[in-house]
């Protein structure tokens, strides 16, 4: 009966919109959002973040062209109407097992390393999204590696130097 109110209640404030490929509740767009996220925290968004976001969701989530690019579209609108990244990381913890929310995790590395720098506040964004997803920090340190070893960048003193468990 809960759901139902919700439900009703979103519809009359927002409004219903039955075409949309990814509703409030797709772990995808929650997914996206945060990276959509997590490229824009540290004020720029360049060509090689957006053209990473897109590679990426395609690729995890077997989309074509214009799903993704629908998925992008919502998962900015998401992002800008957000006041915290609880909204995103509660569906992703009830809708992922802990292999799904570590997948999360490994995809906002490979934004954070997207544009060849990691900025302090990525950095802490991730943190902050891997301890709502109930991940441990090893989990958060070892995915990090993992992308970089992948992506072939250098985890140098000035790379580490925003992360408090290195």
């Amino acid at each position: 009966m809960l759901k139902k109110l919700k439900k009703f209640l979103h519809d009359v404030t927002v409004g219903e919109d039955e075409d949309k490929a990814f509703d409030a509740d797709d772990h995808r767009l929650c997914a996206a959002a945060l990276m959509v996220h997590i490229i824009s925290v540290d004020g720029v968004v360049d060509d090689s973040e957006r053209k990473k976001l897109r590679q990426v969701l395609q690729s995890s989530y077997d989309l074509d062209e214009q799903s993704t690019s629908e998925l992008i579209e919502e998962a900015g609108k998401r992002n800008k109407e957000a006041v915290d990244l609880y909204g995103f990381t509660s569906v992703l913890k009830r809708r992922l097992d802990i292999d799904g929310r570590r997948k999360v995790v490994e995809m906002m590395w490979e934004m954070v390393f997207a544009d060849g720098e990691v900025h302090e506040f990525e950095d802490n964004t991730v943190w902050r999204v891997t301890e709502l997803l109930g991940l441990p920090a090893s989990d958060r340190l070892a995915l990090r590696r993992r992308v970089a070893t992948r992506e072939n960048i250098p985890l140098d003193s000035d790379t580490i130097n925003g992360d408090a468990d290195a």
